[in-house]
């Protein structure tokens, strides 16, 4: 091979504390990769030192063929560039737009530029600190800037880019509080905090819409236009803290880039002329975007990545300054010339055969759970015919002004208009609220007294809990002042809808069971999980309905599965993605389930309890209403019976604190309890037990509202009809209190849980259909699109593991000549499976009506290889 006669002259013109000197030269990445390149003989590192750089004339700066020059905090740009129009270097990076890396919305403008995909953003300027801005709006769950909405979470990025201080806030769907990212402080690099959720107002801003990644963050690495390095490492988005190996380097794991990140990998070096550069890649529900970009990035640790940027950097220089040998590559590395070389190992050895192919290795290729919600408050619903006015003006209010069209209520601002106006309605002394003659207003005031205690329940609107439907029952035309005739609702009804919350005990059991499931599928991985996370290699991916209950477990279970700390707000909005419609199918089934209820009731209050059945005494399970007591019609009675006594004892309970409440100030609120502080906290029950009252957000006053609708709907005295749809609701409120109202010692509650025990036991099985064949039909209907999801993960999974099987037999047989036949053999019937599942997975599809999920994402996964 033709050497080079005189050395290429590299200049380093940077400052000191970016290149690592003395014992700790062999540990910096630019020092691993200039020894690589010296090595080679063709190249002298010259160093420029700080004293040179900021002390020296240009003039008096070393000569040099190639110039590697990078601003950092302090560094003279301007001097920089004046000495390489002087002395004309080849540039690695160039310096003129090494200005743009220092404001992030220079660096959004050339990536639109260019063509390459960011995140939606708005940019707020203000030109003295707190300047009020005529285009800038805030309001609870979502910033506007210049009419663009940016709803909760929402990211808050500085203009300057060498201010790392980023925050992300959250909505009060979540519990609300805002996370802020910085530049890693030990093993710390992100802080939750609950109580902030106004946005900055002191400088500018770029805000943009928060993008979830599936907490993994993927940072691109390239050296040159055509060469670019991935890694992934936990997101500081999800609980900020640092995972490191024994050796104290923060975790990392290299992932396969798809083809049209690598092509914005090259248009990223191209845009900002940087050769050697980093950037975040932000992988989004099926698409990848770019935000901040870096200038002179290096990875940390891999020795790979060592060898292939001093290959494609001496490539790179030569063809600068010596052509003629840029195409001649040395047959050994000169740094590995003394390694010994491992024999790479087969493909049966890591175990990708499936079914037997191929010996009788296996892997684990897909996990596949669908798990319930943990502990809860019983859920609870009031129901009144609203007709003041105060009430009623809240409906076009909020629904665009249709006066026919209902109005869902769930926003702080919503719910603190719906309490400032039930206010003025409920009667402020106890002696108003009894003064009244009818029983009817006197129902209704009570409603209206229960809507005003969950509403203030709190202190605060977490969104996440409370809920209220206005349905407009009757309409007046009115004449408006000007002569115009409008509608407007005259009747409403108010469905408040509230409980559900996820209690401690049952986020601890969501935490164990996700450390559980771990081991149990995992063993030997320990905290490891995420790197399967991390490099896709699972592809994991959490749902959850929209329901409060279920998106906190669903994050509690993954702060578990995936070893995470801090509040559960931050892991819920980066981990779980909501999908009401595939989790929550019960409309569906309406009718069916209607009618299964209506044969239940005829089973059950049947005195002898001997309804004809479609089913067969020899398999039991096939009987009409199978698993229902014999003698349910003798234990609704007493069920009745327990329920009212367990109720007065809860109203005598209720009695002052309902005075108390009537009494208040109506704008005196005192919070005895707050939702979102109770989520990062595990002991916030103690105080409550000790001072006698109930657990949870629940005061008497809710207890008692909650037992005294139990015990009016389950029977109606002037009907004498047993409502058995009850009947859960009554055990769950049974087992509840026994679980976290012990300490109040409600006589015959423990007999009244055993019997409704009895009774749930089997209604609530019968009510998704009283017969195998119904159940079958109902449950179809329910869980069509989960069902249909699983079939879709089954499919992909297996289609993956075929072409890792059809890989390895292709390789095996490219060795030898004399299995033809066989190989020919092996690709016929893969071939064939692949169309059998294809046609079994498309026929499913089909008849389920499915959309197909598999195409809306993209799988990021390893190559099979």
């Amino acid at each position: 091979m033709e050497k080079i006669t005189e050395k290429i002259k590299i200049g380093v013109c940077v400052m000191e504390k970016k290149v690592k000197c003395g014992s700790e030269v062999f540990s910096a990445p630019m020092a691993q990769i200039f020894d690589r390149l010296q090595a080679f003989g063709e190249f002298e590192v010259i160093h420029f030192g700080d004293k040179v750089i900021l002390e020296d004339p240009i003039e008096s700066w070393p000569i040099c063929d190639c110039l590697i020059a990078f601003y950092s905090s302090g560094y003279p740009l301007e001097k920089a560039e004046a000495y390489a129009a002087l002395r004309k270097p080849f540039l690695i990076n160039e310096l003129e737009p090494q200005y743009l890396l220092h404001d992030r919305r220079k660096v959004y403008e050339q990536l639109e530029l260019f063509g390459i995909p960011v995140p939606r953003y708005a940019l707020v300027i203000r030109e003295v600190p707190s300047e009020e801005l005529d285009y800038f709006i805030e309001e609870e769950d979502f910033v506007e800037v210049d009419g663009m909405r940016f709803w909760k979470p929402f990211v808050e990025k500085p203009i300057d880019a060498d201010n790392h201080s980023i925050m992300i806030y959250y909505p009060s769907s979540a519990g609300g509080g805002m996370k802020e990212l910085f530049r890693k402080v030990g093993n710390r690099s992100s802080e939750f905090h609950s109580e902030v959720r106004s946005v900055r107002r002191e400088g500018s801003y770029i805000y943009e819409e928060f993008m979830p990644t599936g907490g993994t963050d993927v940072k691109v690495y390239t050296v040159g236009p055509e060469y670019a390095h991935a890694e992934a490492r936990k997101s500081p988005v999800v609980d900020g803290v640092v995972m490191r190996n024994p050796d104290g380097k923060e975790v990392r794991y290299p992932v396969l880039l798809t083809p049209n990140e690598k092509e914005m990998a090259r248009k990223v070096c191209i845009a900002f002329r940087q050769s050697v550069c980093g950037f975040d890649l932000l992988r989004s529900e099926g698409r990848s975007y770019v935000c901040d970009v870096n200038g002179w990035s290096f990875v940390k640790n891999s020795h790979k990545y060592y060898d292939d940027s001093a290959c494609v950097l001496r490539k790179m220089l030569l063809d600068a300054k010596a052509p003629h040998l840029s195409s001649a590559i040395p047959p050994t590395l000169p740094w590995k010339v003394n390694e010994i070389v491992q024999p790479s190992e087969q493909l049966t050895r890591q175990g990708s055969g499936i079914n037997g192919y191929f010996g009788q290795s296996e892997e684990l290729r897909s996990v596949i759970a669908v798990i319930r919600h943990g502990d809860r408050t019983p859920k609870q619903k009031v129901k009144l015919k609203v007709t003041e006015e105060k009430l009623l003006s809240l409906i076009m209010k909020y629904n665009g002004g249709r006066p026919r069209s209902e109005t869902k209520l769930k926003s702080a601002v919503q719910l603190q208009d719906l309490l400032d106006a039930t206010r003025t309605l409920v009667p402020r002394t106890r002696q108003d609220l009894e003064g009244d003659n009818e029983a009817e207003d006197l129902e209704h005031a009570e409603k209206l007294l229960q809507v005003k205690a969950v509403l203030e329940e709190g202190g605060h609107f977490s969104g996440i809990y409370r809920k209220v439907q206005l349905k407009p029952l009757k309409w007046v035309k009115v004449t408006k002042s000007n002569g115009e005739v409008e509608e407007r609702p005259d009747e409403a009804l108010m469905i408040l809808k509230y409980g559900g919350v996820l209690t401690h005990a049952g986020r601890k059991q969501a935490e164990e069971l996700g450390r559980y499931f771990r081991n149990k599928i995992y063993p030997g991985e320990g905290t490891g999980l995420l790197r399967l996370h991390s490099t896709y290699r699972h592809d994991l991916k959490i749902y959850s309905s929209d329901e409060g209950r279920v998106q906190m477990s669903a994050a509690a279970f993954a702060k578990g599965l995936l070893d995470l700390e801090g509040q559960l707000t931050p892991i819920l909005v980066s981990l779980v993605s909501k999908d009401s419609s595939m989790l929550d199918g019960l409309e569906n089934a309406h009718t069916e389930m209607e009618e299964a209820k209506a044969r239940l009731n005829d089973i059950i209050t049947s005195s002898a309890n001997t309804v004809e059945s479609n089913g067969s005494h020899e398999f039991p399970w096939t009987v009409d209403g199978a698993g229902i007591p014999p003698n349910a019609s003798e234990l609704l009675p007493e069920l009745i019976k327990l329920t009212k006594k367990v109720t007065e004892q809860v109203k005598i309970l209720a009695k002052d604190e309902e005075e108390q409440l009537t009494e208040r100030s109506l704008y005196d609120i005192i919070p005895p309890y707050d939702q979102a502080k109770a989520l990062g906290k595990t002991n916030i029950d103690v105080d409550r037990i000790a001072a006698g009252l109930p657990c949870g957000s629940e005061g008497f006053l809710l207890m008692y509202a909650r037992w005294k609708k139990l015990e009016r709907d389950l029977y109606n005295e002037h009907k004498e009809r047993f409502n058995i749809t009850q009947i859960p609701d009554v055990y769950d409120s049974c087992k509840y209190d026994l679980l976290h109202n012990a300490h109040l010692n409600l006589e015959g509650l423990d007999e009244l849980f055993k019997v409704a025990q009895a009774l749930a036991d089997g209604v609530i099985p019968n009510e998704y259909g009283i017969n195998p064949k119904q159940k079958l039909k109902i449950g179809s209907k329910i869980a069509r699109r989960l069902l249909g999801k699983l079939l879709i993960d089954v499919r992909n999974t297996r289609e993956e593991a075929i072409s890792v099987a059809e890989l390895k037999n292709n390789q095996e047989n490219s060795l030898s000549t004399n299995n033809e036949k066989e190989d020919t053999e092996a690709k016929s019937k893969n071939s064939h499976k692949n169309d059998e599942i294809r046609k079994c997975s498309t026929m499913s599809e089909t008849s389920m009506d499915q959309d197909d999920d598999d195409d809306k994402e993209t799988k990021y996964r390893l190559d099979p290889k």
